[in-house]
């Protein structure tokens, strides 16, 4: 009988393991995932700033997999774990029976306490996600362009990002970009120009993971954009008006400033998946304030060698300096090929020769806009420390090589040809709901 792998989440975790395990006729596996596509979430926010399409950056499961004769894909939410029988039980029935399962479910965005900030402040996680941001920021220039009160004009104009970690800064980047350059020529009654940008990161500085002069050349690359970049600013409330923060925390002198604005985006946190607190206490397993689980250096929770925890879910052992593994692609990609790897060694009776998961630091790179970036890519040495047109470039090769699909690629490449040579982004689409913004006083056509 075949060994019986189920892989919760179609993610680069999941998807990598179930790629690594094709064609082993040992193995049956089955892939649960609650969307039908493998989502390329480190271009979410191009879909979110109008430069690329959804479409663009995910394809369908299926299609991914349909070589794979030993593996089925199911679209389905697992809802929890019955670990004394191995069976994964779904939110329509099932139960799906394994003998090794892998949890590769992911994180979703954490408002730290504050859950209510959600319906103000959108974060960029999901497909839906990114065209709900798409919208609030199309609408807020065409909101702007009809309002007749100077305030409240302002209010549209005014873009807050909260968070300087990758995400953000790409965002605020990009905001940047769009305001300065895409819809320069659009609007008559406003100048997209006079939109003010602003960053905010309770940290000393943004981009903290990267090294103190990589954060400092994406500070200046930032406020070239016009982006108003403010660190050690704690956001303490976010409303349909605006943001309160504090700056000066942990001083004597702690300042309260409202900050008036319509449209506030989340990059600051990640809560680990609902699934990962179902394994962790169907299993006993420890889990952290974001609610990954502590998993063993093999990446297995403990107590239970047949369950693997992986990428977001997980607090992974083997990154670099002894820490855990970072939460970006690689940190998902490489796990999901290592507990491949590994149940390949148990079913061969080698499970003694499987060490422990190393992570490889492959290096950061983060793109700021037009021909704008930052790189750390410790093994290139000197070169890896790169700002403006190099980081660009490295930037734009690496997300092409990892693109899921041929065609995803050559419609990516020329897409962003395209775009750099007009200046546009053609995916400038509101659509959802709202549709129209809510204008309190319209300024009558001229």
């Amino acid at each position: 009988m075949a060994h019986r792998v189920v892989i919760v989440g179609g993610g680069f975790g999941g998807l990598n393991a179930a790629q690594t395990l094709d064609g082993d006729r040992r193995f049956d596996i089955t892939l649960v995932d609650r969307h039908n596509y493998h989502l390329f979430q480190p271009l979410l926010y191009q879909v979110a700033t109008g430069a690329l399409a959804p479409g663009e950056i995910a394809q369908p499961l299926r299609s991914i997999l349909r070589r794979h004769r030993n593996l089925t894909v199911l679209l389905g939410e697992a809802v929890g774990l019955d670990a004394a029988s191995r069976q994964v039980l779904l939110s329509d029935g099932g139960p799906i029976p394994y003998d090794t399962l892998i949890v590769a479910t992911g994180a979703h965005h954490s408002y730290f306490g504050n859950d209510a900030w959600a319906r103000f402040a959108p974060g960029l996680k999901t497909i839906d996600d990114a065209t709900a941001i798409r919208r609030r920021i199309l609408i807020a220039f065409e909101a702007a362009e009809r309002e007749h009160v100077p305030e409240r004009r302002l209010e549209w104009m005014t873009f807050v990002i909260v968070g300087g970690g990758p995400t953000g800064v790409e965002l605020a980047g990009s905001l940047g970009e769009i305001a300065h350059d895409t819809l320069r020529r659009d609007f008559r009654s406003i100048d997209p120009a006079d939109a003010r940008i602003l960053l905010v990161e309770a940290l000393p500085r943004v981009l903290p993971p990267y090294p103190e002069d990589r954060s400092a050349s994406a500070r200046r690359q930032l406020e070239r954009l016009g982006v108003v970049v403010r660190t050690d600013t704690r956001v303490v409330g976010i409303d349909e008006h605006g943001v309160t923060v504090e700056t000066g925390s942990g001083t004597d002198h702690v300042e309260t400033e409202r900050i008036p604005a319509r449209t506030v985006l989340w990059a600051a946190g990640v809560q680990a998946s609902s699934f990962a607190r179902k394994v962790a206490t169907a299993t006993g397993a420890e889990v952290d304030r974001s609610g990954r689980v502590k998993v063993e250096p093999h990446l297995t929770v403990p107590g239970h060698p047949e369950i693997f925890v992986i990428g977001d879910a997980a607090i992974q052992p083997g990154g670099p300096k002894g820490g855990p593994v970072p939460g970006v692609a690689q940190g998902a990609i490489q796990p999901g090929k290592y507990v491949a790897k590994a149940i390949k060694a148990r079913l061969a009776g080698r499970a003694a020769d499987v060490r422990p998961f190393h992570y490889v630091n492959r290096g950061d790179v983060a793109v700021i806009g037009r021909l704008a970036g930052v790189t750390n890519i410790p093994w290139l040495g000197p070169f890896g420390r790169q700002s403006g047109f190099a980081a660009w470039a490295l930037w734009l090769g690496i997300h092409i090589v990892y693109l899921i699909g041929f065609a995803n690629r050559l419609v990516v490449l020329v897409r962003w040809a395209w775009s750099f040579l007009t200046h546009g982004r053609g995916s400038r689409l509101i659509t959802g709901s709202p549709l129209l913004p809510d204008i309190e006083e319209p300024e009558p056509p001229a």
